[in-house]
């Protein structure tokens, strides 16, 4: 990174968080995120993901600052010294998910998931589903209210409210749990090599409507999803050394 970088400030909605970017802007300037080295994003964890969609295939690095509501994926706000906070960082290289959900229509659509991809009922009716591992049937019906894949950076989220594993970052690993399993009861789920391809076809889709999220993208109506590691696509969040993701995954096991 140059020593004077040139910054892209992204800020949410909110009051704060508008005030905080035209601060900003006033003492380093406001380049486009095309032309900028690092992007600075200014507001929750919400926001962070949109701007990971929206920007993350520039290849920057991202620097969040808090002024949201939930702020796991952020630094703390303070207005003064970013640049050496930049350059005092720590990266944390995350690698999305690939879905592929193909809808009752025959029609597929394609997403990217920092966090997860879930799949939820639509209705009443509990959701039953049909779980294959790079091929091989290994589950052949799940009745629960839904299932999702969680990366390790999401595996705090959406996961772990689910009762699913917190798993380390930089681990090869993704949890794939269940939402409120009826059968079978006693599954837990299962802690998945991060290059194994989920298939989740749905059972009675007619019946029983699923939906499939991707973050917060929503596909209405699924008849199965395909879920894999994207490879190719990468996004690196800066942290300060006394706020890193690893250092906070590893935290959030030890709270009560």
């Amino acid at each position: 990174m140059p020593a004077q970088p040139r910054i892209a400030f992204l800020a949410s909605s909110t009051p704060e968080a508008q005030a905080a970017r035209q601060g900003f802007a006033k003492v380093f300037g406001d380049h486009a995120p095309e032309e900028a080295d690092v992007l600075c994003v200014l507001g929750g964890d919400g926001f962070m993901l949109h701007t990971l969609h929206r920007h993350g295939a520039l290849g920057k690095p991202v620097y969040g600052m808090k002024l949201g509501t939930v702020g796991f994926l952020m630094n703390q706000h303070r207005p003064e010294s970013l640049v050496e906070r930049l350059h005092a960082a720590e990266a944390a290289v995350l690698k999305p998910l690939e879905m592929a959900a193909t809808s009752e229509s025959g029609a597929t659509v394609r997403l990217l998931a920092y966090n997860e991809v879930s799949m939820l009922r639509q209705t009443r009716q509990t959701a039953h589903l049909r779980i294959s591992l790079n091929g091989q049937v290994r589950l052949e019906e799940l009745v629960c209210d839904g299932v999702l894949v969680a990366t390790p950076a999401g595996s705090t989220a959406y996961n772990f409210s689910a009762h699913g594993p917190i798993l380390p970052l930089g681990s090869q690993v993704v949890a794939l749990t269940p939402i409120a399993a009826f059968r079978p009861r006693r599954w837990r789920g299962a802690l998945l090599r991060s290059d194994t391809v989920v298939r989740i076809e749905v059972l009675d889709g007619h019946k029983r409507p699923v939906s499939a999220t991707a973050d917060s993208h929503e596909v209405r109506d699924v008849a199965e999803i395909e879920v894999r590691e994207a490879t190719e696509r990468t996004v690196t969040l800066l942290f300060d050394p006394e706020h890193n993701l690893e250092e906070r995954i590893l935290n959030e096991q030890f709270t009560t």
